[in-house]
């Protein structure tokens, strides 16, 4: 007599879903009724309709730029497998990416604040039309050629759009509410747009990776050229930036020798380690136990905590909050810490993993805004940048460091990066800490330049 065993792959129900679509809906329309004496978004008179139309604008070809990032995340060893490519070309395809992030990241940082930020993020639209024409092209994985320039996408992206944002509220003279409102708002919908970026691909794909990466290029080709000519038709005007001797001189007063300045970045480059290193290991981290997962259908559960995490920021700012932000900070990130320490620790359940990790991006996604607003407080726009590029540097190295050590010497185990991880976050926390102790200045004495 034979003994059937049946298969069985875990995934999430469809009442996760529901809860983070339900609990982010309640927490964007019960705000205004809950924080009263604020008004929010379109009901903010304050607001000028030339910079509401930028806004809306802006909003729309950021939307357009995580699409593109959303289609591409995707596809990754899948694509390489397809064509036959070993773990270990894998890992040095990775390697590729972040050393270039880590040698031309402050460059472009630089780049961006010396030519303006409208120019610096064509680039990035041109980045990705180039990815797709060459994908479209050759029909095979090229990945050293894509990995450079989706890494250098993936630079301008993080910090291109923001200083773009900051620099046209400033020359507009806006109250810093809706700023703030946008910081949370280009959170939510680039998670949004990830998961969108997630559907397309894999719509596009239909089971048969080699077509859909062709397909996908298509669609990139498409998004790039419409993000062009939404960005030359929002921003007209020439951009006034600083010649490369007083940027340099004003870099080096109003960012390295601010300690205050380091204490932040430090802590941003925290948040980017502890993210790569999720992002590389989750998925060998929940099927640690050989069970079958579906992870197309866990993927979007992070984005969706992310996004249910970025409504909170608006609730601390409308006063909801007894603690000032960098106090949240501190705690927040001690939390996050925590969360690895758990995972690093030992082996857990599919579905505890899938909580902890939904933890990790709720909290993540609020912290994200909570640093654009301390970038707002104490960093100059002239110099933003710059300063983004420059903290992503340590991140970089520490990330290639175990990429190297983990998938070529085989030295440290998956638990030991998510402990360096959580002592990231650690330090983080204390960062956060100190700042707040050391105080700031008044927010013009730092655009003096």
């Amino acid at each position: 007599m034979g003994v059937v065993i049946e298969s069985f792959v875990w995934e999430p129900t469809s009442s996760v879903f529901a809860f983070f679509l339900l609990s982010t809906f309640l927490s964007i329309f019960l705000l205004p009724y809950f924080a009263k004496g604020r008004t929010f978004g379109t009901f903010d008179h304050a607001v000028s309709s030339s910079f509401a139309r930028f806004q809306r604008w802006f909003l729309a070809i950021y939307t357009l730029s995580s699409v593109m990032e959303g289609i591409w995340s995707v596809y990754g060893e899948s694509e390489l497998a397809s064509y036959g490519v070993s773990k270990e070309s894998t890992v040095s395809y990775l390697c590729v990416g972040y050393s270039t992030s880590l040698v031309l990241g402050p460059l472009l940082g630089v780049l961006s604040d010396l030519i303006g930020q409208k120019r610096i993020c064509l680039l990035y639209c041109v980045l990705h039309f180039v990815v797709g024409v060459w994908k479209r092209i050759t029909m095979s994985p090229s990945a050293w050629f894509a990995n450079v320039c989706l890494s250098l996408a993936g630079l301008v992206h993080s910090f291109g759009f923001e200083t773009w944002l900051v620099v046209e509220h400033e020359k507009q003279s806006q109250r810093n509410d809706s700023l703030n409102e946008t910081f949370w708002l280009m959170t939510f919908l680039e998670s949004a747009s990830l998961i969108g970026g997630q559907v397309l691909a894999n719509w596009l794909a239909d089971g048969n990776v080699q077509s859909g990466v062709a397909l996908s290029a298509t669609a990139s080709l498409f998004l790039s050229v419409v993000a062009i000519v939404c960005i030359v038709r929002t921003a007209k005007e020439p951009v006034k930036t600083l010649p490369l001797r007083d940027y340099s001189a004003a870099f080096y007063a109003y960012v390295l020798g601010d300690k205050r300045i380091w204490f932040l970045g430090t802590a941003q480059a925290c948040l980017q380690f502890s993210t790569a290193v999720f992002w590389i290991l989750w998925a060998p981290t929940i099927v640690a136990d050989g069970r079958e997962v579906n992870l197309g259908l866990i993927y979007p559960c992070f984005l969706g905590s992310r996004m249910l995490g970025s409504t909170v920021f608006p609730w601390l700012m409308s006063g909801q909050s007894f603690l000032r932000l960098e106090d949240c900070l501190v705690y927040i990130y001690a939390i996050l810490a925590v969360v690895f320490s758990i995972v690093a620790y030992d082996y857990q359940e599919i579905s505890t993993l899938i909580v902890l990790f939904c933890l990790y991006h709720g909290f993540a996604g609020l912290v994200l805004p909570l640093l654009a607003r301390l970038r707002t407080m104490y960093v100059p726009n002239e110099l933003r940048g710059g300063m983004i590029s420059l903290s992503q540097i340590p991140a970089n190295a520490a990330i290639l460091f175990c990429l190297i050590q983990r998938g070529y010497s085989d030295k440290i185990e998956n638990s030991t990066m998510m402990a360096l991880s959580s002592v990231s976050l650690f330090s983080a926390s204390g960062c956060i800490y100190l700042l707040r102790r050391w105080g700031k200045l008044p927010h013009q004495d730092w655009h003096k330049l």
